[in-house]
């Protein structure tokens, strides 16, 4: 490996092989972790997340000696991604919604106010005109509406047996590129709206680990032992939603 290399926005890179591995470093000053964690996000991104004492040749250290694991998680990620087409919201295309397709279906009507609703197999959005930012807007005002009541519902469900949840957080959606969700030190969760996409099971595994940090505020192996004692198969649920 030859020396990693620092530019001016805080992105780094290791040489590992033939390879660059680009990363950023989350110093984490609010949460107390106690130990490095590399994640490579949905969009090929690595993150490293570091307490606050670690020095910057510890977090280089971590990552070589876990850049084979880093290089295969690169790699599929960027193979998943080569996948994806932009949308044109027309007729036909596919939507998510907890886990199932369906189809969507543009009907356009000069007298009616822009809405969407599941109808069959079918998310039917109405609009003025048949342009696709309208279109766009309807679906996402949907979504956010369906992401706020089945976020509601499900966190009800899954905080119940967790006798640390005296009351439920408060809770509020907001678009994040590279987080499904989040727990604030004050307690507050924020989840993003495109997690309703996801299976029901999906969704209670993000909110019950922003609930765990309500009780473990870092990803400490306590953290785990909780997620893994309410959710056995989290594993398997995680590589899923990823």
């Amino acid at each position: 490996m030859r020396p990693d290399a620092q530019e001016a926005d805080g992105t780094q890179r290791l040489h590992y092989g033939d390879e660059v591995i680009v990363f950023q470093t989350r110093v984490q000053t609010q949460r107390r972790i106690s130990r490095i964690s590399i994640h490579v996000e949905p969009d090929g991104r690595v993150v490293i997340d570091a307490p606050a004492s670690a020095a910057a040749a510890d977090v280089r250290a971590a990552l070589r000696k876990r850049a084979a694991w880093v290089s295969r998680q690169v790699a599929s990620a960027r193979q998943r991604r080569a996948y994806l087409l932009p949308r044109e919201f027309v007729s036909g295309e596919s939507v998510l919604y907890l886990g199932r397709r369906y189809r969507l279906k543009v009907v356009v009507d000069a007298a009616c106010t822009a809405s969407a609703s599941l109808r069959g197999a079918f998310l039917v959005v109405t609009v003025r005109k048949h342009l696709p930012e309208l279109v766009r807007d309807a679906v996402s005002a949907w979504r956010r509406e369906r992401a706020r009541s089945v976020f509601a519902e499900r966190l009800a469900a899954v905080a119940s047996p967790l006798r640390w949840v005296q009351a439920l957080p408060a809770m509020r959606l907001r678009m994040m590129k590279v987080q499904w969700g989040s727990c604030s030190p004050a307690g507050r969760l924020t989840m993003n709206p495109m997690l309703v996409q996801a299976p029901r099971e999906c969704v209670d595994y993000v909110l019950l680990h922003e609930l765990i940090h309500l009780r473990h505020h870092n990803h400490s192996p306590d953290f785990y032992r909780s997620l893994g004692r309410h959710m056995p198969n989290w594993r398997a649920v995680k590589l899923r939603l990823d």
